[in-house]
């Protein structure tokens, strides 16, 4: 099948989506694991804690953050995106800690005018540090039905996973000088958000507030993860299957990741020579899949 990849873009695509019947099935109650953070009645927990739905309108968009922080997991979400124009719109699945030197892992979902595709963004910060951005478009309509995405985070590197099919892997090369984020623990953010002053073709197309309110939809999070105890460095964690530790990429999924990378990938920071004249980042120069 992955060899097939290269010769029948289409064919691969929806054989390769068939994985998602193996993410975890196992998702805990909205009302037990997050708080809304911002946005009021434009968050709603639904069908008895199984669903979220986030609106924006001009007046305000919404968010909500985990009750838990983690340190090194998996941590699966499905989302089904604003449809129709959502351009100038942003909708977000993310880890992050606080403070000055902070530590994120990011999805970031860009709205587009109607007909165009979203842009995906993923984005590692580790010590308060960037930059190192990767987008995509994707190979589904991600407004018609709820897909998986996925961040793997162990101290070997990071997987973000569309469908569980390996997008980008982050490896940890702190021997080579690179922060990597492994010390901070993190709590699980979703957002939705205006940002037309960038977010849709550089900005250059606006949100169109008659089309308001815009709502993207959650539902079946779930965190097979290391939990840190409050007031506490020690972890447990929350499941005994904890293959995510040690997870990295077999022959598969370099095959999925090269395929993805080739067919779908429209930005990588690692081919910016405008935006590092000196040289690229060293850590581009040790793994074609960052």
């Amino acid at each position: 099948m992955a060899q097939s990849c290269y010769s029948n873009s289409k064919a691969c695509a929806i054989a390769l989506a068939l994985s998602c019947l193996i993410v975890a099935a196992s998702a805990g109650s909205f009302y037990d694991e997050m708080d809304i953070t911002f946005g009021g009645e434009h968050a709603k927990i639904l069908n008895g804690g199984q669903d979220l739905s986030l609106s924006l309108d001009q007046y305000s968009g919404a968010g909500f953050q985990s009750k838990k922080e983690y340190l090194f997991g998996r941590f699966d979400m499905q989302l089904k995106l604003v449809p129709g124009n959502s351009a100038g719109t942003v909708t977000t699945f993310y880890l992050s800690s606080q403070g000055a030197g902070h530590d994120e892992i990011d999805f970031e979902f860009l709205g587009n005018s109607t007909g165009n595709p979203y842009t995906i963004h993923t984005n590692v910060y580790a010590q308060g540090k960037g930059d190192k951005e990767q987008q995509f478009h994707l190979w589904f309509d991600p407004t018609a039905a709820f897909h998986s995405y996925t961040i793997v985070w162990n101290s070997q590197r990071i997987i973000f996973l569309i469908d569980n099919i390996p997008v980008r892997v982050f490896n940890n090369h702190e021997a080579s000088g690179v922060p990597f984020p492994k010390s901070q623990p993190m709590r699980v953010y979703a957002s939705l958000w205006n940002a037309d002053d960038w977010a849709t073709q550089g900005g250059r197309v606006k949100t169109d507030w008659t089309k308001a309110p815009f709502t993207a939809s959650y539902r079946k999070f779930n965190a097979n993860a290391n939990k840190v105890s409050p007031n506490s460095k020690s972890t447990s964690s929350e499941n005994n299957n904890q293959a995510w530790s040690t997870q990295g990429l077999d022959a598969a999924g370099r095959n999925r990741i090269r395929w993805v990378q080739s067919k779908h990938m429209i930005y990588n920071y690692c081919n910016d020579g405008t935006r590092f004249p000196n040289g690229i980042p060293v850590e581009c120069t040790r793994n074609r899949f960052l």
